[in-house]
């Protein structure tokens, strides 16, 4: 279940329920009358602002798409949605083909508007031409005005660009003109009340219209032209703005404007927007690209292609090449004051990320800069200045620098503040006082990630929030909601009263409303709690300066991002499940009545489940941990059962999780495993001292040897599953134990040491953070701790394996490079030792592709049940396959 939306009177309530593969559908029902609409291949739905309609979108059938694409159809010929507009009360509907996009007002009106795919006119085929004429290229669709119940209807035809006010009350849109007609391209205005269309700016000598926009009462409209080729290799961009009550378009910014930068113009990469109260425009202007300095009188062939690396660059030549994108459509903001007419460059190359609150329209701006850190973010990442800037004048002036840590601006601007993770510390900014506070430093209070457990400093619990008017913000510690006076003069108060800590449950708050700024402590809010105890979730009740009041606690996963208010009614939406039960969703007038509206568990009906339950034990290190075991349906203490343990941090807390029956992107599926007889156990594991491997040997032994003293487990038959981090150690288990009988390990790093100065290729980023900071846990360079590196590869002991082991590296993965599989491989093979590795073309870290991943799902299964329930070898372990046989698709799998 996907994409659920509520109407804002709360009446009706939108989702879809999507296969994993096959069409899915969009089901709209209105919980109070029971009355339910089902649509198959419905997507993308929006509710009329007065809820008496709802606007869809329908996919092609799948089939329909898998019958083009074997035609190898061009992509302007294939199947194209189509557009379903419903009336709520009596389900009348209407319906129209190869629908690109639809619009309609956000906060009211009854009218929308659809862009409808041109298609070329069929060639005359019973006249004989003397010289076929080369067909015209079509620019630009029909965009279709209407209102809600299809009454009046205005087309308007090569059309590029829309846009509709958030009331509904006005449509922009951008012509393209077309030779032997009459339209003229420009950019036009329809208004509602008046059904009258007024040509705003047209000519014939302006080659694009692009980036339209409108205020929220549709009252002002701004949009970009350009006198260059949309193929040309530079343009330069001039902005406008239309007052509605004037008759004449207001020149915001061009390439002359002395306000911004020499050689900056409007950027056409960032569509301008208006402050929600329309008193500023915001847009993003960027110097003119340089020309290409490309020999064009020289064949390609005759060029040379080099990257030149050099030792301060601040971002890798790989890294530079994955954000060529970024870097050619780099932007910055500015904004146009519309009463003075005034505009202000606010951003710069150095401070590239400003944070604007369009709602509030605040005067001080937060913005954030990594330039001086860019370069040693590739071992130290997280390092920023902050600056405050003035909208009005655009002068700034530096908060604090080098901060290592969560930070933002109050939503009313009056300060900034962040949690300072090397002293791990709540600090506020007084922008007005240019005072800082130390918010937190008399407490004797963990703000800071109690299980923090990597060489890197301890991120906070964060921010929950900001009472009205900025008066106090609310953080999180690990169990309770705190408040902190930014001014200093009020103490730190808990204001769930300690009933976190006391009852050990993690409090958040959850923001119903998207567009919520503030919190009211005052008020009845409500809070997702996770018991730690028994791994129970729920709903709270809560008001300032009293125990929250649980609504509901149960061996349920309360997904905390599915709940939702209706922007105008008392009525919420939420999802639970747990191991055995899809989350469903509910429907909450009464929390103590929800209405259940879905019925996905029937989908499930015949899976043998089996049960999860908490584990825990004591490692080698004497500390308790904790995991989750799954048992097969009627299951028997005095039987042996063969067991798969799969492993990837802390897992725990997720007992009640549900956890869908799928085919492999990389790990075992443990519904599949327990419905097949084994006993999957999934340990968490506890880091420290830089020694990952001896951390996750000593946690995850230590863990199968208790559950084997219990008497069920089959100590014979016991496989080891992991994927990246846990591919690791899979691998680095194996070298250390013949307690496994059978390893299947994905996507690992082998070799610690030429990792280290290795990339990851998807990001372009060097892998040395890793080590140094985040998850590998060492701690230190190469240089600075070469026997760690060492001791921890698993490669420099594969002498040592005795386990069966069944590899997958895929040759594009982007965040392990694949040399390191081939390490592992051709080192266990040049030992003789029995070793698979599965290498999916054009793969990733993890499969996307739903063939690859039943393949994998089908030989990691063949695998396991060969070495632990004496299933026989499949061809493709005994025999391998060749490149001939994968030519021949021959799978191999009998």
């Amino acid at each position: 279940m996907q994409k659920t939306i509520l109407s804002n009177d709360g009446q009706w309530v939108a989702y879809e329920i999507n296969p994993q593969e096959g069409d899915g559908e969009l089901v709209v029902e209105a919980p109070a009358t029971g009355r339910r609409l089902n649509f198959s291949r419905g997507y993308g739905a929006q509710f009329s602002a007065d809820g008496t309609y709802l606007i869809a979108k329908i996919k092609p059938a799948l089939e329909a798409m898998r019958v083009a694409k074997k035609q190898k159809l061009k992509p302007d010929k294939m199947p194209k949605d189509s557009l379903i507009v419903v009336k709520l009360a009596d389900g009348q509907q209407r319906s129209y083909a190869n629908v690109a996009s639809f619009k309609v007002g956000e906060d009211g009106g009854n009218w929308l508007a659809f862009l409808t795919k041109k298609e070329e006119a069929k060639k005359d085929t019973t006249q004989k031409a003397a010289k076929p004429k080369k067909p015209k290229k079509l620019k630009g669709d029909l965009l279709t005005v209407q209102n809600m119940d299809g009454t009046e209807t205005f087309l308007f035809e090569n059309v590029g660009d829309y846009a509709i006010s958030d009331q509904g009350n006005r449509i922009l849109l951008a012509r393209e003109w077309l030779r032997d007609t009459t339209i003229v391209r420009g950019v036009y205005a329809f208004t509602v009340r008046t059904k009258a269309t007024e040509a705003l700016d047209s000519s014939s000598v302006v080659e694009v219209y692009t980036n339209l926009t409108l205020d929220k009462p549709g009252g002002q409209g701004a949009w970009m032209s350009s006198l260059d080729s949309a193929k040309a290799e530079v343009k330069s961009f001039s902005l406008f703005l239309r007052d509605f009550s004037k008759k004449n378009n207001v020149l915001v910014a061009d390439s002359t404007t002395k306000a911004l930068p020499t050689y900056y113009t409007p950027s056409e990469y960032r569509k301008p927007r208006f402050s929600d109260d329309g008193s500023r425009l915001y847009f993003g202007a960027a110097p003119l690209a340089n020309p290409s300095l490309k020999d064009t009188t020289m064949l390609d062939d005759e060029l040379s292609r080099v990257d030149v690396w050099t030792w301060n660059d601040k971002r890798l030549q790989p890294m530079q090449d994955k954000q060529r994108k970024e870097m050619l459509e780099k932007n910055y903001w500015a904004v146009y004051e519309v009463n003075s007419k005034k505009v202000i460059q606010l951003g710069s190359e150095i401070l590239d990320d400003v944070d604007i609150n369009f709602k509030l329209n605040n005067t001080y701006l937060l913005a954030k800069s990594n330039t001086t850190y860019q370069k040693m973010s590739s071992w130290e990442p997280g390092h920023t200045d902050l600056y405050v800037i003035n909208a009005l004048t655009g002068q700034n002036s530096l908060v604090a620098q080098d901060v290592l840590g969560r930070s933002e601006m109050s939503p009313t601007g009056k300060y900034v503040v962040w949690f300072d993770e090397r002293d791990t510390l709540w600090k506020a900014y007084d922008r007005k006082m240019t005072t800082l506070r130390n918010l937190t430093k008399e407490l004797n209070v963990a703000f800071y990630d109690e299980e923090h457990d990597t060489p890197d400093t301890p991120n906070s619990y964060g921010l929950a929030g900001w009472t009205p008017d900025d008066r106090y913000l609310l953080v999180y510690d690990r169990y309770d909601l705190w408040r902190l006076d930014p001014t200093g003069q009020d103490k730190p108060l808990n204001v769930t009263n300690g009933y976190g800590r006391r009852e050990k449950v993690q409090l958040r708050y959850l923001k119903v409303l998207e567009d919520a700024d503030f919190i009211d402590p005052s008020a009845s809010n409500l809070l997702h709690g996770l018991w730690e105890k028994d791994k129970e979730t729920g709903i709270l009740s809560w008001k300032s300066g009293a125990d929250p009041t649980v609504i509901i606690k149960e061996a349920y996963s309360y997904l905390p991002n599915s709940v939702a208010k209706a922007k105008k009614a008392e009525v919420y939406v939420f999802q639970k499940g747990n191991y055995a039960h899809p989350n469903e969703l509910y429907y909450v007038k009464d929390w103590k009545q929800p209405q259940k509206l879905t019925n996905l568990a029937a989908q499930t009906d015949g899976i043998l489940w089996g049960t999860s339950e908490l584990v825990s034990w004591v490692s080698s290190q004497g500390v308790t941990l904790e995991g989750l075991l799954f048992k097969p349906e009627n299951f028997d203490p005095n039987k042996k059962y063969p067991m798969l343990v799969y492993y990837y941090e802390r897992n725990a807390s997720s007992l009640h999780a549900f956890r869908a029956p799928a085919p492999s992107r990389s790990t075992i599926n443990i519904p599949y495993c327990v419905s097949n007889g084994y006993l999957v156990f999934v340990p968490d594991i506890v880091y420290g001292g830089g020694t990952p491997g001896k951390n996750a040997y000593d946690c995850i032994v230590s863990g199968v040897l208790d559950l084997v003293d219990r008497g069920f487990v089959d100590r014979k038959n016991i496989g080891i599953q992991g994927q990246s981090w846990g591919g690791y150690q899979t691998a680095y288990l194996i070298t250390q134990t013949n307690l496994f009988k059978a390893a299947m390990a994905g996507a690992i790093v082998a070799n610690m040491t030429s990792a280290y100065g290795g990339i990851r290729w998807g990001t372009g980023l060097s892998r040395m953070f890793q080590y140094e900071k985040t998850q590998s846990r060492i701690g230190g360079t190469l240089w600075e701790k070469p026997l760690y590196y060492i001791e921890n590869s698993p490669l420099f002991y594969a002498d040592r394996v005795e386990t069966p082991v069944l590899l997958m590296h895929n040759d594009a993965d982007g965040s392990v490079p694949w040399y390191q599989g081939i390490e592992f491989f051709t080192a266990l093979r040049r030992l003789n030792k029995p070793v698979w590795m599965l290498v999916y073309n054009d793969e990733d870290h993890n499969l996307t592709k739903r063939p690859n991943m039943k393949d994998l799902s089908i030989r990691m299964y063949q695998f396991f049940d060969h070495y632990l329930k004496n299933a026989p070898m499949p061809s493709w372990m005994s025999e391998g396959r060749t490149v001939i046989e994968k030519q021949r698709w021959d799978m191999k799998y009998d």
